[in-house]
């Protein structure tokens, strides 16, 4: 029972690790989850996670993992950006994670990727556009993934308890 309990908090801390994830993108947050995922499958009980369960997570999974990449790409060129403006963009994410946190996951990249489009040539209003388009991106990604992640958490929860 002890060893199980132990099972649970390591199962529940990687759950809150990958919504923390969302606004720290330098924790691996659907690995995190996922890892939630086994260690209740392989420490706690490995018979009641089903086929249709770990289908329905792989779709999931792989819809997450393509958000953040469709969604910083669609506005990103929406906006105009130059390809210094995506790869300064997707670094200073990072940076901003540590930087002033959360709120340097806006501001970095805005920051950011207002001068490397200015660097590019791009007049300060062409440059604002793209740099809010970074923004944008970062939010609309970080909700979907939060959605998705939560939807997986309830299916999760579901089979466990039906």
């Amino acid at each position: 029972m002890a060893v199980e309990i132990v099972w649970w908090i390591v199962a529940i801390l990687c759950f809150v690790l990958s919504f923390v994830a969302l606004i720290k993108p330098v924790l691996p947050g659907l690995p995190l989850f996922l890892v939630g995922i086994a260690v209740y499958h392989f420490g706690i009980n490995n018979k009641e996670l089903t086929v249709s369960f770990w289908i329905i997570l792989a779709i999931f999974s792989a819809v997450i993992f393509f958000a953040e990449i469709l969604a910083n790409r669609y506005f990103l060129k929406k906006y105009g950006s130059t390809k210094w403006g995506e790869r300064v963009g997707c670094l200073s994410l990072i940076v901003g994670s540590f930087v002033f946190p959360p709120f340097g996951l806006i501001f970095v990249p805005f920051i950011s990727v207002f001068v490397a489009e200015k660097v590019q040539g791009k007049d300060n209003k062409e440059a604002a556009k793209v740099a809010w388009g970074t923004v944008i991106s970062f939010l609309s990604s970080s909700v979907a993934k939060a959605i998705l992640q939560l939807i997986m958490l309830v299916i999760f929860v579901l089979y466990i308890i039906f």
